[in-house]
């Protein structure tokens, strides 16, 4: 599969997308909070999704090569669940860390983003953790360039991760998106300063680093689908979706209710 340069039109439709599903985290917000099960937010943006933006949840019933159907609207991924956490009965609790990833799929195009929620009071581990991976994602976004390359990005983001004593999951990337859920290129966040594919203008892609407060290594629960720490360390995981412009970037998964970016990122 190559590289799909898209067009205005479809960088407009992009557009729509990626703010309507930063909305939906906007939306759920206020329900983040001990003692709400993570299917009841899977519901709640489900039904904001279908009813209020008249979108299509991309995760549900999503099988790539074979999988088993996911089976919720959004992922839910708590404490040491790296990605893809499977909502359930289970509620949250005081000090939980949680990702809520969510994809609109509108007028055909997919827009996917990813927030970390911190649940009453956690403690300064998991904040700090939070706030690296968060500066991680940043990291990346700011060598987004016409030129530059993925092992620029990768590079930036690794670099941080060590610096700050965590580790950064590799089994996982971010990965071109538009009519599809999942295109090329893969963005790995690890590896070397010029190296890998070459950014074009008008390239669409998520960063979405994943990022262990122990080590890299993962595994795969039974449902098929949840990825958690195997030394069961917090990770923590946040995800835009990228548009690489003449001069630079443009985040479109933009919304009313996202964190600013770090004090450091340039206007």
């Amino acid at each position: 599969m190559s590289i799909v340069i898209k067009t205005p039109d479809e960088i407009e439709k992009m557009r729509l997308a990626c703010r309507l599903a930063g909305e939906v985290l906007d939306y759920i917000t206020p329900f983040v909070k001990p003692g709400v099960a993570t299917e009841t937010l899977d519901r709640l943006c489900h039904d904001y999704m279908t009813q209020v933006q008249g979108c299509v949840p991309a995760t549900l019933h999503y099988a790539p090569s074979g999988n088993t159907p996911y089976p919720k609207s959004i992922c839910t991924s708590v404490n040491h669940q790296i990605c893809h956490g499977i909502p359930g009965e289970k509620q949250l609790r005081n000090g939980d860390i949680l990702n809520i990833d969510v994809t609109t799929i509108k007028n055909g195009y997919h827009g996917d983003t990813s927030r970390m929620f911190q649940v009453g009071d956690v403690s300064i581990q998991a904040r700090r953790l939070c706030d690296v991976t968060f500066e991680c994602m940043w990291k990346g976004i700011e060598r987004v360039r016409p030129g530059a390359t993925l092992g620029d990005i990768g590079h930036a983001i690794q670099r941080h991760a060590e610096s700050a004593g965590f580790s950064v999951v590799r089994e996982f990337c971010g990965h071109g998106v538009g009519a599809r859920f999942h295109e090329e290129p893969q963005v790995v966040h690890f590896g070397r300063p010029g190296t890998g594919v070459a950014l074009r203008p008008n390239m669409i892609f998520t960063i979405e680093p994943m990022i262990n407060a122990g080590k890299a290594a993962i595994r795969i629960l039974a449902d098929g689908w949840t990825a958690v720490t195997k030394d069961h360390s917090l990770s923590a995981q946040w995800e835009h979706t990228v548009l690489v412009t003449e001069t630079g970037y443009e985040v479109l998964t933009v919304s009313g209710g996202m964190r600013p970016p770090p004090e450091w990122v340039r206007p």
